[in-house]
């Protein structure tokens, strides 16, 4: 019976059985392709498209930055050390499937009474009252994971390691594509700043001009005042630019990790707009379940909630310990490491609940509509995903269409400029003309520059929807270190 017995349990153990459900990655109904990719020209995706989507500006500042922002940024170290913990938290539930072995020593002095029964049998022996005791040895117990209830913590364990890699990543997509937005927030304030300058120093001539043919006769002090007005009207357009230019510069240092002002000197330099015209390597919607880290989040918190499900179930089982103790124990110093000082224990355990007021049954059920939000949250994650990556699909294709008729509008003002201006010189036309057209001329110059930040900012946006700003192969968030 006893073999019997020992050969089931053996059977067991080796079976690896583990109750509870086993995860399996759910299976989403995608479209077979995006809605709006004809917006855009698109190309097939390799990883090092989406990695380093920055490389597209050809812009070796912007580079420098998102290396900087890579290893800097004070969110990523964050995430980073967070990484750490869950990995030690894996470590901490594998620590369960091994035996626990402690070692253990003591001394004590004890006196009996007299006046109690022992105490006088001690006596009538001839055996003092006071005693040394000497106790040193190692006590082992070791849970033997039958039905695998402890190796669906450390599934639980692993999963949320993998998940905490994975917000680790979805943090640096996002810290990086801030280091875009604000980049391109920079060198449009700069460009902004230098068309009002443009303006302003055009604007100022115009106001010579009304000033000495006012002095000739041959104007009134309303152009003049107007023409002052306007002047006064553009110089006032500067100092919040370069405010914006100092905010900007200010959240770049920032999110390099430094103090705000410590990266003034190698930005403050006006520089173009860094622009792209790229194939964007948007892929088919199926490669956003590989691509997006907070898509693949969501498939690990599942499958760690699948697997608290049967930590859970575990506890409906009989647990099965094998304990044992070993050592010396003696009342003297002198025979303490004699052969008769040795003492020893060893056998098995068994508990098994019996009656818990439905605590288990109960947590079995908190436990799984757990993973039923989780497989919800999933579900969300891939809509979410679906949805930014057509937002961003019809907005990078919009402004393109936006940027090309503003082009043209800034050519046609241009030419209304010049012939306003000249036809004023000639007497053919009020100076009203003239103020019109050079108004139009300012609106058209800055919006073609605010047009041209957006359309890098939403090819940004693009790449982040499209899950671009990290690579397995080369990123700092890993599983597999211990």
């Amino acid at each position: 019976m006893k073999a019997n017995l020992a050969l089931l349990a053996a059977g067991l153990i080796l079976a690896g059985c583990k109750i509870g459900p086993d995860h399996r990655a759910p299976q989403s109904a995608l479209p077979n392709r995006f809605t709006h990719t004809n917006s855009v020209s698109t190309t097939n995706t390799t990883p090092v498209d989406l990695a380093e989507w920055w490389s597209v500006f050809n812009d070796a500042r912007l580079s420098a930055l998102m290396r900087t922002a890579t290893s800097s940024n004070l969110d990523v170290r964050i995430a980073q050390a967070r990484v750490l913990e869950a990995r030690a938290q894996r470590g901490l539930s594998r620590s369960v499937l091994w035996p626990q072995v402690n070692a253990n020593g003591s001394y004590s002095r004890s006196r009996l009474s007299e006046n109690t029964l022992n105490g006088q049998q001690i006596l009538q022996a001839g055996k003092p009252l006071k005693n040394d005791l000497f106790d040193a040895g190692l006590d082992m117990s070791w849970e033997i994971d039958v039905f695998g209830g402890a190796r669906r913590a450390v599934e639980a364990a692993q999963a949320e390691l993998e998940s905490s890699v994975e917000s680790g990543r979805d943090t640096l997509v996002s810290v990086l594509a801030e280091v875009g937005f604000s980049y391109l927030d920079l060198r449009g304030a700069q460009r902004q700043l230098a068309v009002a300058r443009e303006n302003l120093k055009a604007q100022e001539q115009t106001l010579v001009l009304t000033k000495d043919r006012f002095q000739a006769g041959l104007a009134s002090e309303l152009d003049t005042a107007r023409s002052q007005a306007q002047v006064a009207a553009t110089r006032a357009q500067i100092p919040p630019l370069e405010e914006a230019q100092q905010r900007a510069i200010h959240r770049l240092a920032v999110l390099l990790g430094k103090t705000p002002g410590e990266v003034d000197a190698d930005l403050v330099k006006e520089a173009a707009i860094p622009t792209a015209t790229p194939r964007v390597p948007v892929g088919l919607p199926s490669d956003l379940l590989l691509r997006r880290p907070d898509v693949r989040r969501a498939e690990r918190q599942l499958a760690s909630a699948t697997a608290r499900i049967g930590v859970a179930k575990g506890e409906w089982f009989p647990k099965f310990y094998l304990t044992g103790a070993a050592g010396l124990q003696s009342i003297d110093t002198e025979d303490f490491f004699d052969g008769g000082s040795r003492f020893w224990s060893i056998g098995p355990s068994l508990r098994w609940p019996i009656f818990n007021a439905g605590r288990i049954r109960q947590n079995v059920k908190i436990q799984t509509a757990r993973q039923g939000q989780a497989l919800l949250q999933y579900e969300k994650s891939v809509l979410t995903a679906l949805e930014e990556v057509e937002n961003a699909l019809v907005a990078f294709g919009r402004e393109q269409e936006r940027r090309r008729s503003l082009a043209e509008s800034e050519q046609a003002s241009r030419r209304s400029v010049t012939l306003a201006t000249d036809r004023y010189r000639g007497g053919l036309v009020s100076f009203l003309d003239v103020l019109e057209a050079e108004r139009s001329l300012l609106a058209v110059q800055d919006g073609v520059v605010q047009s041209e930040r957006q359309l890098g900012q939403n090819l940004i946006r693009l790449y982040k929807a499209l899950g671009g700003g990290w690579m397995q192969e080369v990123s700092s968030f890993q599983t597999t270190s211990r």
